[in-house]
């Protein structure tokens, strides 16, 4: 089954994850595999085992695929625990009826207590002062606010450094408002070779909890492990792992591709608006960078820069019709982009003949032929984090179950 917000589809999963898609309000789409996202997570149960939770982090709008519908799917499939990055990402989530705990993965402003205690969301606390104002709050109102303390061990982002968060937590224990819900860390280096940051970060977590036990401070859901490390280091699983990009089917680096097989869940589409014969010599787009050999067919597809296809990607992409990789030409627009379709046959292969309505693949599958995230990153000197994100902010999703 495939959902559209407020329009008709009809498309229909097959085995292999390859699908197509409908036109939409315009000619340019983003479809989101939700049963990708499903036997995403299942291969990282599998790794991990029956008895450490799963945290699927949505935060950044699910990174472009649609934080309400990925989340619905990953609590369905076995996720516990959501991660935002900000209270307004929470909120998004309760206002859809979702009632699953939801960490907000960094410390809130203190003008957002109000908010959080209202939604039921829960904060990583790294400061003194926020804690305390959040368990007066939670007092008044006669309630218990649980948190999430953020230890920095090493990242130097957000977070109380490690050595300092015993002494913060005998600081805030006290307080009947508070209840200390869980401790974690992020890895800044997971996902590269050399090991030694890693392991520093490692040695100082488990030095803090250390002395939280002593202290005779329970540390409540203990977790560290981002994709890369739920790959890499199962001494990191602890209580609970968070994955975020590796449940869009996309792994963080060349390292862990080679550990587990992913599902891509996001394509990108658009169809044919023209197609014209440029005479010889003559430019396409702005800059008329590119000048047609003559023997050719521009084809104009309705998506471009503000719908993230970077404009530094000009001349140096291809796109998938009817099975067959074309080079992107000209200067990519704000809003559309060319691509060139060679009208000379060779070696047995026909000349494409491109017509107006076309279905094009910018990002998946096509026959044989793939365009990945990764792909375009590469060329774009990027990762494939931020193609994501930069594809989801204005194209239209549909959806396919």
């Amino acid at each position: 089954m495939v959902s559209q917000n407020d329009s008709d589809s009809r498309l229909e999963l097959t085995g292999d994850l390859s699908v197509g898609g409908p036109p939409a309000r315009r000619w340019a789409w983003v479809e989101v595999n939700l049963e990708a996202i499903r036997r995403n997570l299942q291969r990282f149960r599998r790794l991990i085992g029956p008895d450490v939770m799963i945290m699927a982090v949505v935060k950044a709008d699910a990174y472009g695929h649609g934080a309400v519908r990925v989340a619905q799917k990953a609590l369905a499939s076995g996720a516990k625990w959501l991660g935002v990055s900000n209270v307004e990402e929470g909120i998004e989530l309760r206002k859809a009826g979702i009632a699953a705990p939801i960490l907000v993965l960094s410390e809130p402003p203190a003008s957002t207590i109000d908010l959080i205690l209202h939604y039921g969301l829960t904060p990583a606390v790294h400061s003194t002062e926020f804690a305390l104002s959040l368990g007066e709050a939670a007092s008044a109102m006669g309630r218990i606010a649980p948190y999430h303390l953020k230890i920095d061990t090493g990242m130097n982002r957000v977070g109380v450094h490690s050595d300092d968060a015993p002494d913060l937590l005998r600081t805030i224990d006290f307080h009947s408002g508070l209840q200390l819900q869980g401790v974690f860390t992020h890895f800044a280096t997971a996902d590269e070779a050399d090991t030694y940051e890693i392991t520093r970060q490692y040695d100082r977590f488990m030095k803090a909890l250390a002395e939280m036990r002593y202290m005779g401070i329970n540390p409540g859901i203990v977790h560290a492990a981002n994709t890369a490390a739920t790959i890499r280091y199962k001494q990191a699983h602890f209580n609970m792992v968070r994955i975020g990009i590796g449940m869009y089917g996309m792994h963080p680096s060349e390292i862990t591709q080679s550990q587990m097989e992913l599902y891509p869940a996001m394509s990108v589409y658009a169809r044919v608006t023209m197609v014209k014969s440029v005479p010889m010599g003559e430019g396409v787009s702005y800059g008329m960078l590119y000048r047609s050999p003559g023997n050719v067919l521009i084809g104009t597809l309705p998506i471009g820069y503000a719908d993230g296809i970077a404009r530094e990607l000009s001349g140096k992409m291809d796109i998938l019709l009817k099975g067959r990789r074309l080079p992107q030409v000209g200067n990519i627009c704000m809003d559309m982009m060319m691509f060139e379709a060679n009208q000379r046959s060779s070696a047995g292969r026909l000349a494409i003949q491109p017509q107006v309505g076309d279905e094009v693949v910018i990002v998946g599958r096509d026959g044989e032929e793939w365009i990945t995230l990764d792909e375009l990153a590469q060329t774009l000197g990027t990762i494939n984090y931020d193609m994501a994100c930069r594809l989801g902010e204005r194209l239209e999703r549909l959806y396919v179950e």
